[in-house]
């Protein structure tokens, strides 16, 4: 139970979590799993905000026949506890589909099915969330020259609701990601909009799309489109020859292991930037194989007979996008030769990625406390807390954003459950312990007496 102080002073939790994505619907599970094994002196109190009205993840993305990318088995808990009641196989077993997907003889869901199971196992920890709650500001607590609380202001509509911290778990996500000085139109789409967006061309009759990207997204949009608007032609534009394939070999993956991130996160600056250079093709601008197999044959069969509406505009770039009255104009510039060619659409869909939320951007005037390396990146510590100068008794916690301190699986699903057992263990230890290091003093117990 949180604390409640004499007067108008906050709710005081051991936890605030800011974002209720995945991550932090594994955390809040973590906790859950958590209390439900110990007594209430030592149970770790936690509230969230989430600022959309209900669980939503890649809603735009969510096509029917899209695959995982990661095995079922890296789900929200069950790397970290494999016998817990909220994993995926117990989400099935609740659908009354168990039986059906064993037959199926396939380790990666359907998308839509995983998106499904998120917000069966987000509606299992509802009472930890306030959903349409956006958080507006976090201020310190000063007492004894340190600060002892993180006051959090997370607003719903015209009201304000402040609740008091021991600890933050930051989880806001990825942003979408256009290229500069290119914005976001009715024409001009992220394709994070993509199924948000493309139902108000029903009955349009559009004749041409441009989908800019070469990685699996970009590579799904095209697809998509392709089979959606029969009549329309659809263009891909990307600076390769050709989609490259996803590394998922067995030892490949292994970038992707718990152990991989304890070793990359001591390895120097140097190896760290040859481990992405390694196999960043098992996550970044690639494409699966049989989906690019799927999109030759298709292109392939088009130019025998020669209806072909699947266009791969390679080895160039889109340099420019001007919107005229019922178009959009995309420029397209070969690598090559430097040619310019103009080609006009109903729609530009631009696969071009997303970037980590800034978390520290969040923090106020405690981002005066937070260190930061040689490049002014925060310093995140192994178990995920950034590291802060002495005057922070608090501890602030980044699911996300951490990829140049622990790897690959910063922002990704593969590694969700151990991160957040992780993080438990480092609020709980210091808790019981206090931790001292060169950032920290001393810390007493972070739990609420009674």
């Amino acid at each position: 139970m949180s604390q409640v102080l004499p007067g108008d002073a906050p709710l005081i939790h051991d936890l605030i979590g800011i974002g209720f994505g995945p991550s932090n619907v594994a955390m809040a599970i973590a906790l859950s799993e958590h209390n439900a094994g110990v007594g209430r002196q030592e149970a770790v109190t936690a509230h969230f905000f989430e600022k959309q009205p209900h669980f939503g993840w890649h809603r735009g993305m969510l096509i029917d026949d899209a695959t995982m990318q990661v095995s079922f088995l890296k789900d929200l808990v069950t790397l970290r506890n494999p016998a817990s009641e909220y994993s995926f196989l117990c989400y099935l077993q609740s659908k009354g589909r168990l039986i059906d997907f064993v037959n199926g003889k396939n380790l990666f869901p359907l998308r839509v099915e995983f998106h499904d199971y998120f917000e069966w196992a987000a509606a299992k920890v509802d009472d930890m969330v306030s959903y349409g709650h956006e958080v507006i500001a976090i201020e310190t607590v000063v007492r004894d020259g340190v600060v002892e609380y993180l006051d959090v202001t997370a607003r719903s509509g015209a009201e304000t609701v402040v609740h008091r911290a021991r600890n933050l778990v930051i989880g806001t996500g990825l942003r979408p990601l256009m290229p500069a000085g290119i914005e976001r139109t009715d024409r001009v789409w992220h394709n994070s909009d993509l199924l948000a967006k493309v139902d108000a061309l029903e009955g349009t009759n559009p004749s041409r799309f441009v989908v800019v990207g070469a990685g699996q997204s970009a590579a799904e949009n095209v697809a998509y489109l392709h089979r959606r608007f029969p009549e329309a032609e659809v263009c891909a534009v990307f600076s390769r020859y050709g989609y490259s394939p996803a590394d998922d070999s067995s030892f490949a993956n292994r970038i992707f292991d718990p152990t991989a991130v304890d070793e990359y996160f001591v390895a120097p600056d140097d190896v760290k930037r040859k481990l992405m250079d390694y196999h960043g093709n098992t996550n970044y601008s690639v494409v699966d194989i049989d989906l690019i197999d799927d999109l030759y044959r298709q292109a392939y069969q088009e130019k025998v007979l020669g209806t072909e509406r699947l266009r791969f505009v390679n080895v160039s770039r889109l340099t420019g996008v001007e919107e005229l009255p019922g178009t959009v104009r995309a420029s397209v510039t070969s690598l090559v030769t430097g040619e310019e060619s103009a080609l006009d659409a109903d729609v530009v869909v631009f696969a071009t990625g997303y970037s980590p939320a800034e978390p520290i951007r969040l923090l106020g005037e405690v981002a005066d406390h937070c260190h930061r390396d040689d490049e002014g990146r925060v310093r995140v510590e192994r178990d995920y807390r950034v590291a802060t100068d002495p005057a922070l008794r608090c501890g602030i916690y980044l699911q996300g954003g951490t990829e140049h301190t622990h790897g690959i699986t910063s922002s990704l699903l593969s590694n969700t459950s151990i991160r957040v057992g992780e993080i438990l263990d480092s609020i709980l230890d210091r808790g019981r312990k206090g931790v001292s290091d060169e950032t920290r003093p001393v810390v007493d117990g972070i739990r609420t007496a009674g």
